[in-house]
Order: C-alpha cells, then structure tokens, then sequence
C-alpha cells in the first residue's frame, strides 16, 4: 500500500485537492481548538486547515511522498504542523488529544478494528472523534474509494469499532464530492460524529 500512496502522491497536483473535506471542517469549527490526531493524512490538506484555526497538530501517513506535499502546503498557507511518518495498523499514541479525523482512512478488514480502537483510546475525557468514510454503496458510483467491499463502513460496524465512546451523530449519506480528481461525482458516504465519556 505504500508504494501506492508514494506514486499517487507522486502526481505534480494535490491529488485530493488543497481545501478540507467539508464534514472535517463543519465539524471542527464548533470545537474549541486544541491538540488533534490526524491518521493517514495525505496530502495534509485537513491538517493545515486545523492548524490555520488554532490548533496543535500531529498527522501522520506511511507515504513519505504525502508527508513531503504535506509540508510544502503547510509552508505555502505559513502554518506549522507536526507530521511523522507511521503504519496506521500498529500506531498505538498516547491517550492525549482533544480530536481525531479520521477521514477516508480505510485499513484492510483484519486490521480495521484494532485501528479503529487505537483512535478512540488516543482521546482524552472529553475527547471528540470525526470520521467519514464511504458506505458499501459506494460500490456503485466511480467517485473514488477502495472497491473492495470489506474495506467500506456500515453504521453497525462503527457503532461496534467505536463502542467505547458516546455516539453524537451517525449518518449514511449520498453526497457529491469535489476533492481534487479522485474523490469527483456522486458519493455514498458515512458520517460519525462521537465522543470519549468523562467517566
């Protein structure tokens, strides 16, 4: 999966365009900015945006070549971000961020829910966690997305991965997107919005 990342990425434009995914942003603006995971971040396109509204960010993705556009963008809007280079499937952090987005962040099955676990583990009390992926659905459209069944999200699925926090919101939507030229068209995605309990 690497070496596809690295020669997507490779491509001279932003392969899913410079703005943020329009739930991450919707999503984030009502939360008072403070210390955000960002897995499998690409092109860096969320992270610089959470950063230009105050927030400390740590993203992170196996694609050196995502990591390198990712900076240069950062470097261009003048803003600072933290990113490393890391596996999704063995990326355990420390129980100490106010948000994770994880968006379009699709693992293999066998590795999934483990992952899915670590990012909800990776949030403080308090914590918030956003999420869009895309629906099995999806399969009909050619709007972008992993074409293996096993790789998509159903509500069930979430509300098992993410049990131990308090579901806010959980949707399946048809949607059009307009994220550089690979997430192009009509779209069947999933929506979560939940957070970690106090207690």
């Amino acid at each position: 999966m690497k070496q596809f990342w690295d020669e997507r990425y490779a491509e001279p434009h932003f392969v899913y365009g410079e703005a943020p995914n329009v739930f991450f942003e919707s999503s984030l603006k009502d939360l008072a900015p403070g210390k955000i995971l960002l897995p499998c971040e690409g092109e860096g396109r969320q992270a610089v945006h959470a950063a230009a509204q105050g927030w400390q960010v740590l993203a992170f993705d196996q694609s050196e070549v995502g990591r390198d556009k990712a900076l240069q963008l950062a470097a261009k809007r003048e803003q600072h971000i933290e990113y490393i280079l890391a596996d999704a499937s063995v990326f355990s952090p420390a129980p100490e961020f106010d948000a994770v987005a994880l968006i379009f962040a699709h693992l293999p099955a066998p590795l999934r829910a483990n992952f899915h676990r670590n990012m909800a583990a990776a949030l403080r009390p308090g914590g918030w966690l956003m999420l869009e992926g895309f629906h099995p659905a999806q399969l009909q459209f050619q709007s972008g997305g992993p074409r293996e069944l096993s790789m998509l999200f159903t509500e069930e699925m979430l509300r098992a991965d993410f049990e131990v926090l308090e579901i806010i919101s959980l949707e399946t939507k048809q949607v059009i997107l307009n994220e550089g030229p690979y997430h192009q068209g009509e779209a069947a995605v999933i929506r979560l919005l939940a957070r970690k309990p106090y207690h």
